[in-house]
């Protein structure tokens, strides 16, 4: 389902249990729209996500690792100066919108006491977090300032009042569910019900509604049929649908939903799974800009190249058409005059058919055929020098095509190690003179069905260090066949056949056959390994590998992620 205002009713509810009464320790502002606010409460640590991205907009118990900035944004600057400390009072919905109000209270730079809110606006492209002083309702900061002449209805800047969105003409229906029972009645039709239930009342999102509307199909009474599935919410058992179509998550179990069922504890848990792909994706975007940009220049430069290089080498494999040339000038010489620009001659090598050489009227008869000779051997000597480039920029083709496919399967803490890589080869300019030690990222974890740990490294300098350096000698080491991806070792220096079938599962969804069937896997001891001196990160070279077949499976892989050692 969407985040609509129905799910927000959910999660605040899940918030608000957990995080109401705790202190505000931390304030992180790792991406653009997005926030993390640590809340000690009962004696844990909760890392509370207050995102106004335009697409994920959304606000959660987030475990996902990120990376903060060096320098911290304003915005985060701004929250901690007034929030670092405060305790947070309570989190609640606006009406049944998808707004969310979190209340905290401390002490401002001289003593006093102050209370503040952060409200989180989830719009779409208009999403957005303010701080709100609470006795003036002024707007201390906002994540986005939208000026004036973007927005006229709204002071959307700091220092302006805080006014809510221009409320809509719809019901909550929590308050009037006799009004929603009469709908029903007067819509039979499904469709029909799902369009009406959306345009009358606040909250539902299109999938929300075709899910009430087909409930409420069901026979009984259609004003307990409406207010148990709406009581639902309150009770959630958060859950992910895999199926053909892809991965949606729902509150409780929904008709219009099918596919395999994964069932979480939170809703915070269930999001973070769900969100793990999708918003990754877009964070590890706008962090590797650079890095994308060098990649995808190096790999046009090169393929260029190679087209060029295959031209060459195309016009090389003609060469001996220029050594007979030569010769039969050299032959017919007594034929030829000065001033001849082309001259037909029975070509003896072809049973005397007459081939047309052109001349240059410039040169004598010899200074033609020693023309030809002069082309010929040097078209000779460029094979070998060709197929010497041709080789290097393949590998540089395929070390940049292997690094984009990284990209792709990165998290935001892992853009670093690539771009470090990328300085570390020459191919990004060192901003700084002082080096700065980047923090070690460390391969992902998972566990087998038996317990066996499995490590999957995401890009060169993880792969690298995983391969030769963490594994032991007899550790089992797997990677996609002659396809870029991650070096997988399972732990275990003779895994079980379904331990062996799981790693290389994850070998083939964290390559670039993510989407593909019947991947082939290679895997070996990890002794057999061997790095050519000079090489760059992350190649190896090895033989005596088993192949095996496998089709990378997302439910497996994220059974893979919960599973604990035994």
């Amino acid at each position: 389902m969407s985040f609509d205002g129905l799910f927000t009713k959910a999660m605040v509810q899940e918030l608000d249990a957990k995080l109401a009464g705790g202190r505000i320790m931390k304030i992180h502002q790792p991406y653009p729209n997005e926030v993390f606010l640590v809340v000690r409460n009962n004696r844990k640590n909760y890392p509370l996500l207050l995102s106004a991205h335009p697409t994920f907009a959304r606000a959660q118990i987030s475990n996902i690792k990120y990376a903060n900035p060096q320098t911290a944004p304003n915005f985060a600057m701004m929250l901690r100066k007034h929030l670092e400390g405060a305790s947070l009072l309570h989190i609640e919905q606006i009406e049944n919108d998808r707004m969310i109000k979190i209340t905290s209270a401390g002490r401002n730079e001289i003593g006093d006491e102050e209370k503040t809110s952060l409200i989180l606006e989830m719009m779409g492209r208009h999403s957005n977090l303010f701080l709100i002083d609470e006795a003036s309702q002024r707007i201390l900061d906002l994540i986005k300032h939208v000026s004036a002449d973007q927005n006229r209805v709204r002071t959307l800047m700091p220092g302006g009042k805080y006014i809510m969105p221009p409320k809509q003409d719809v019901l909550n229906p929590y308050q009037s569910l006799a009004g929603l029972a009469n709908l029903i009645l007067d819509n039979p039709v499904e469709a029909d019900l799902a369009k009406a239930i959306q345009s009358h009342f606040q909250g539902f999102a299109r999938d929300s509604a075709s899910e009430l509307a087909q409930v409420v199909q069901q026979n009984g009474d259609a004003l307990k049929l409406a207010t148990d599935w709406l009581n639902k919410f309150k009770q959630p058992e958060p859950q992910l649908r895999l199926s053909q179509r892809g991965v949606n998550f729902a509150p409780f179990d929904w008709l219009t939903l099918s596919g395999q069922k994964i069932a979480y504890p939170s809703l915070s848990e269930m999001l973070d799974a769900y969100f793990a792909e999708k918003s990754e994706r877009d964070r590890v975007q706008q962090q590797a800009a650079v890095v994308l940009r060098v990649i995808r220049n190096e790999l046009k430069k090169n393929r260029t190249k190679l087209k060029r290089q295959q031209a060459d080498l195309d016009a090389a494999a003609n060469a001996d058409e220029y050594k007979i040339k030569g010769e039969l000038l050299t032959t017919y010489l007594y034929q030829l005059t000065k001033g001849m620009t082309s001259i037909d001659l029975p070509n003896y090598y072809d049973n005397e058919r007459l081939i047309k050489i052109d001349l240059s009227n410039q040169l004598g008869p010899s200074q033609n055929a020693q023309r030809y000779f002069t082309k010929y051997n040097k078209l000779k000597a460029s094979v070998k020098y060709l197929n010497e480039q041709m080789a290097l920029a393949q590998a540089e083709v395929n070390y940049f095509e292997n690094l984009l496919a990284q990209v792709d399967l990165a998290s935001p803490r892992d853009i670093e190690e690539i771009r470090v890589e990328l300085v570390q080869e020459g191919y990004i300019r060192q901003q700084s003179k002082k080096k700065q030690k980047p923090q070690v990222s460390q391969p992902e974890k998972f566990y087998a069905s038996d317990g066996t740990l499995i490590e999957v490294g995401k890009n060169n300098l993880q792969n690298e260090r995983l391969s030769m350096k963490t594994a032991k000698k007899n550790d089992i080491w797997l990677h996609t066949k002659d396809i870029p991806g991650s070096h997988v070792i399972i732990h275990s220096d003779s895994p079980s056949p379904a331990t062996l079938t799981e790693g290389a599962i994850l070998a083939a969804y964290f390559s670039k056959a993510r989407d593909s069937a019947n991947v082939p896997v290679d895997y070996l001891p990890v002794r057999r390994l061997r790095k050519p001196n000079g090489s760059k990160p992350g190649f190896v070279i090895f033989e005596g590998q088993t192949t095996i077949n496998v089709t990378p499976d997302y439910a497996t892989v994220q059974q893979l992620r919960t599973n604990k050692s035994q």
